[in-house]
């Protein structure tokens, strides 16, 4: 059986939890229950790293953010599905979704188009923009953008050739 940790215990591994990388009230819930933290215990810790900002869900949102558009490549629309099964509030999503900046997040769109486009195999021309459509898609990307991408990069192709 798991030993349960008192609520000082708690609060200083948690406060470690924290201070090691940005976290968000849900990740340090689960911990806390991981820990065998009592329930009652739980709101008292959560409410302790607020006040001392150990845990901010707006600047965990902003970071989280940054990473998955830069380093994952994910799209508005995934990132912001992330964002709510973790339980971040939508005014701090929405606020965080703004940070992304617009000629960045196209240039990162039409680099996984391109590097898609290389290795699909499609019979025809249709076939390959439907393939390459759906995996922007799955990466969150909006329709109207993949599309206005896709649309750049036809031209582009026909300046070239």
């Amino acid at each position: 059986m798991k030993k349960e940790c008192t609520e000082n215990e708690a609060r200083l591994k948690a406060e470690a939890y924290c201070a090691a990388a940005e976290r968000c009230t849900d990740d340090v819930l689960h911990k806390l229950k991981q820990w065998g933290l009592s329930a009652s215990s739980h709101e008292l810790v959560i409410e302790h790293l607020k006040k001392e900002r150990y845990v901010d869900d707006a600047r965990y949102a902003v970071a989280y953010v940054r990473d998955k558009y830069r380093f994952n490549q994910w799209g508005r629309i995934k990132i912001s599905q992330a964002l709510k099964m973790k339980h971040i509030d939508s005014q701090s999503v929405s606020l965080a979704l703004q940070e992304i900046d617009e000629e960045e997040y196209l240039s990162i769109l039409t680099s996984l188009l391109r590097k898609k486009k290389k290795s699909v195999k499609a019979n025809n021309e249709y076939e390959r923009n439907g393939k390459i459509l759906r995996f922007a898609a799955s990466h969150g990307y909006e329709m109207d953008t993949i599309l206005h991408c896709m649309e750049q990069m036809e031209d582009e192709d026909e300046l070239v050739e």
